[in-house]
Formats: C-alpha cells, sequence, structure tokens
C-alpha cells in the first residue's frame, strides 16, 4: 500500500483577529445592509479565533478587478507554495530530482500556466516530471489531491508523488455583495498552503499507509456549494443544508467505506476531517456517536486558521503527525465535503 511520508504548512503574512474580522465587517457593511448588528453573531459562533491573508484588510475591501485579484493569487500561491514544498523536501532529505509526480490542488485562482509548472521553474523539479493541477473541487480538493497520488502510487510502486494545495479565499471577498453567504464567508474563510509526500511501497516507508479512498456524489445538488463567476471575481456560494446532509448520509456513507475494509465506526482512532464550520464539525459528532475530544484537532485548525477550503483538511493531517501523544496502530478516516456536491475519504493505517 501506498505510504504517506509528512506534510508541511506555510501560511501568508496578514493574521487576522476574529475581532478584528467582526470590527471590519462592521465598518464595512453596516452602511450597506440594513440591521447588520443581526449578522454580527456569526463571528462569535463561528468558532474561529484568527486567519492569515496575502493581503491586508484595507486592500480586500477596496473593490478590485477578477484580473487584480488574480495577480495577487499567482504571485502568493507560488511563494506560499515554494516555501511548504521546500522545507517538506528539506525535512526528509530530498531534492526536487526526487519527486516523480505533482499534483497541485486549488479553486480560488486562475493560473495558466498552473502554478504546478511555476513550481517545477522555480524549484528546479526533473524535465520529466508529471504533473496534474486540480481545480474546482473546493474544500474536497485536499483529500480528492492525496486519493489521486494514493492511485498513482498505487500503480507506480517506485514513485513519489507530491500534492500542493493553496487557497487564498480573502481574495474571493466582494465588497459590494450583502448576501448572507458572503457575511458568512467573510467571518469563515481563511488562506494557507500545505504540501503532502505519498509514495510508492517499494521507495520509502512513511508515518501512515493509505489503505483505499472513497469519492461520494450527491444527485441533484448543485447549488449546494461553489462560486458564481462574475465580472469582479468568485462570489462565494453556501447552502444552509450541508449539515443536514452531513447528518442524513455520515453514517452510511462512513459505514459502507469502512464495511468493504471489514472494519467499523469503533476501529477508527483518528477522525480527521475538513473544518467546515462549527455545524458541519457538530454535524458529524451526531451523525456518528463521536465524543467531542474525538474532533478535537479538527475544531482546533477552525478556531486557529478557520476554513481555508482544500487546504484546511491537510492542516489537521499535520497536526496529528505533530502530535507527540500520536499512537500508532489502529485507523484513520480523512474525509472532506466540496462543490458537486460531494464527498471525499481515505482510509489511514496509522
Amino acid at each position: 500500500m501506498p505510504n504517506l511520508i509528512g506534510v508541511n504548512i506555510a501560511l501568508p503574512p496578514y493574521r487576522v483577529s476574529q475581532t478584528e474580522a467582526a470590527s471590519f465587517a462592521g465598518r464595512h457593511f453596516s452602511s450597506l445592509v440594513h440591521d447588520f448588528d443581526r449578522l454580527l453573531p456569526v463571528f462569535e459562533s463561528a468558532g474561529i479565533e484568527s486567519r492569515y491573508f496575502s493581503a491586508p484588510l484595507e486592500w480586500l475591501a477596496t473593490p478590485h478587478t477578477l484580473a487584480e485579484k488574480n495577480d495577487i493569487y499567482i504571485k502568493s500561491a507560488t511563494s506560499l507554495s515554494a516555501r511548504a514544498v521546500s522545507e517538506l523536501l528539506s525535512s526528509h532529505r530530498l531534492q526536487p530530482s526526487d519527486i516523480d509526480y505533482i499534483i497541485y490542488v486549488n479553486t480560488t485562482g486562475l493560473a495558466t500556466p498552473s502554478i504546478d509548472a511555476r513550481l517545477i521553474n522555480q524549484l528546479g523539479f526533473r524535465q520529466n516530471i508529471r504533473r496534474t493541477p486540480i481545480w474546482g473541487l473546493g474544500c474536497a480538493g485536499g483529500a480528492a489531491g492525496l486519493a489521486h497520488a494514493y492511485h498513482h502510487a498505487l500503480g507506480h510502486p517506485q514513485e513519489r508523488v507530491l500534492v500542493v494545495a493553496c487557497e487564498l479565499c480573502g481574495l474571493t471577498f466582494m465588497p459590494d455583495d450583502v448576501s448572507r453567504s458572503n457575511v458568512v464567508a467573510t467571518a469563515l474563510f481563511g488562506e494557507g498552503a500545505a504540501a503532502v509526500l505519498v509514495s510508492g511501497d517499494d521507495v520509502d516507508s512513511g508515518v501512515l499507509r493509505i489503505l483505499g479512498t472513497q469519492s461520494r456524489f450527491y444527485p441533484d445538488s448543485l447549488n449546494v456549494m461553489g462560486w458564481n463567476v462574475v465580472s469582479h471575481g468568485l462570489q462565494v456560494v453556501f447552502a444552509q443544508r450541508i449539515p443536514d446532509i452531513v447528518a442524513a448520509n455520515a453514517a452510511q456513507d462512513f459505514g459502507d467505506f469502512l464495511g468493504a475494509h471489514n472494519l467499523g465506526l469503533n476501529d477508527i482512532t483518528a477522525f480527521l476531517f475538513h473544518p467546515g464550520g462549527v455545524k458541519v464539525v457538530g454535524a458529524y459528532r451526531e451523525a456518528l456517536g463521536l465524543r467531542d475530544e474525538q474532533l478535537s484537532i479538527v475544531l482546533d485548525i477552525l478556531r486557529e486558521y478557520g476554513n481555508m477550503s482544500s487546504v484546511s483538511v491537510l492542516f489537521v493531517l499535520e497536526r496529528f503527525l505533530s502530535n507527540s501523544a500520536r499512537q500508532s496502530g489502529g485507523y484513520g478516516l480523512l474525509s472532506a465535503l466540496g462543490p458537486g456536491f460531494c464527498s471525499e475519504s481515505l482510509l489511514l493505517k496509522l
């Protein structure tokens, strides 16, 4: 089975506390939205203390074209991703020439050539390296990227695969969008980058083994999550029924997945879910009968960084691996939800 070797994360320079974000939203929206004060509690109930951004709040509050926002994305995503990758390779005493395949994941910026091509040039990867950029899976993208790496390494046991995800969700902020979805996004979204190294059986032994993956698509749910692409950027789409989808489907979906491996929920000792929001995490807890402490890492990442879309579940994975009290043995379940509406899950041997 393919091995998960390590994870490294990187953050943009502007740290914003949730108190600062709420104050910013109050100043910005109070003149645009009648009785905006009734929406401010979403900042308190989001379970978030801080987030990181690639541009200061003052820049985000000023109207910009999609091209201007995208220029920031390309520069910042390249820089953040390069840092995450370089530190990951260095920590495992590897060179860029040791990597056979790069998968780049994002949904918050556009680039052609894609960011992976820029990384290949900047960091000096081999000229015959294979690459796949993945766009549009949103919050599910990090888990999906790992799943693609697993399937490649399964068929190419002598190769190493690098999964890189970078999301700059703050750049999607719409100063003139007074919808509830935009306000919720202002209270929830953060930014970050992560790099994960996966290898085939014949190359490295890892800290975790990936035993299998599952994709789950929910028909007739295109309007649950995504972007409206408009002239001045990416306008967020959030449906309030996301926790209801989790509550209705999580137990059956995970039960089927684990059952195919002759396992059940009681065999899982690490629940590594995408921290999409406190209500989504709460829906997982109730649907699966989990204790609060079983989701503590998930809530810690949400509190410290907000929702970073595809990157968040990789931050959860990194925090789990860096926990000195982590016990080996047992199984882990990594999962994330995203536009489509869909979920992507992986079974891990700890």
